[in-house]
């Protein structure tokens, strides 16, 4: 009987065990199992190029969501990103959403520049003012091959 207790304990605190690493794994990978509420807003670049599903949204240094979903709107052919924002951030009307580098080679993520209006987005609402990614492979090329003379005097 005295094993039998010990056995059971045992496995009780595997399971345990395992249900906590399931739980962290989750939370730490990002996974999005565990609901969070929070509203959904929209913006349209000319290009998103870089940028990936998952990066984050990121207001005044502080990421305040991710990108939920990017896809192309085959009317206009501009980039339509989906920005999961994180609930109590409140976003103005005005606010200017750029694609940006962390870094110089560094992954793509949107940077949110808050505007000075009083009217706030809210679920399903488009952010007008955008930015797009800036290209350094396309700006060196067109410095090489257009205008990369320099002036030579006589």
């Amino acid at each position: 009987m005295k094993r039998l207790n010990m056995e059971f304990g045992v496995g009780l605190f595997l399971l345990l065990g395992l249900a906590a690493f399931f739980y962290l794994a989750i939370r730490m990978g990002d996974v999005g199992l565990l609901r969070q509420d929070g509203y959904t807003v929209t913006a349209r670049f000319i290009s998103s190029s870089g940028l990936k599903e998952g990066a984050m949204v990121e207001l005044a240094g502080v990421r305040v969501g991710k990108v939920q979903r990017i896809v192309l709107d085959p009317e206009r052919y501009e980039s339509v990103v989906n920005l999961a924002i994180e609930p109590g951030v409140r976003i103005t009307e005005d606010t200017i959403a750029s694609v940006r580098t962390a870094g110089i080679i560094g992954d793509k993520f949107i940077k949110l520049t808050p505007g000075g209006m009083d009217i706030y987005l809210a679920d399903g609402d488009e952010l007008l003012d955008t930015e797009s990614s800036l290209d350094i492979e396309e700006l060196v090329s067109k410095y090489i091959f257009e205008g990369g003379d320099t002036p030579q005097s006589d």
